[in-house]
């Protein structure tokens, strides 16, 4: 089926083309940027289709064992951005790209039998692709830890290793989380790094 797309995406744009998001199956997104790479030079669009980002900003996952690991989290899972001008052709591309399930954009209705319309992509605002990879660039890395309040936890290190608890506050930005830890027969409330306490599994 071909779209039908707005003829102002010329001109300007078209030499430098415009970013677009599209949606694809969860966790394929690298799989997608390969192939839709590898498509591009088969199917001689280069000059249209001009670059695949995965917006990835850095953080830090905890091991079990209290080890760091550095991981990259995507900004958007299930959304690779593409950077394209918008004809039949590129379209077609990209959407048969396999994993590739849609742009995103306006859905525009059949006036006609049941089912969906197609998705008229629209192109991200030049501020709005701005924030993205503004977001990705300054970001310091996060540390991620597999910890959720109600989560029981024994303590490691530090003063109360060996206590155990249970997690009442998690605070990824500061590397650190509340637990009550029950201390003389009462529940009392302690800060602790993420490095001191390991989940019970």
């Amino acid at each position: 089926m071909e779209a039908e797309f707005d003829s102002s995406d010329e001109g300007v744009s078209a030499v430098k083309g415009r970013w677009y998001a599209v949606q694809v199956a969860s966790g394929c997104e690298k799989r997608v940027k390969l192939n839709l790479e590898q498509r591009i030079k088969t199917l001689d669009v280069a000059n249209r289709v001009f670059q695949i980002e995965i917006p990835q900003t850095p953080a830090v996952k905890l091991r079990k064992d209290g080890s760091r690991q550095n991981i990259d989290e995507k900004v958007f899972p299930g959304y690779v951005l593409v950077k394209m001008v918008m004809d039949d052709e590129a379209w077609s591309v990209v959407k048969n790209t396999p994993h590739v399930i849609n742009f995103v954009g306006a859905e525009q209705r059949r006036h006609y039998g049941r089912g969906r319309g197609h998705v008229k992509p629209m192109p991200l605002s030049p501020s709005e692709v701005e924030r993205i990879f503004k977001q990705t660039q300054e970001q310091k890395a996060v540390v991620k830890v597999d910890m959720a309040p109600g989560d029981k936890i024994v303590v490691l290190s530090g003063p109360f290793k060996d206590f155990e608890g249970e997690v009442i506050e998690v605070s990824p930005e500061r590397s650190k989380l509340k637990a009550l830890l029950s201390i003389f027969g009462r529940d009392t409330p302690v800060e602790l790094e993420f490095n001191q306490v390991q989940k019970e599994s």
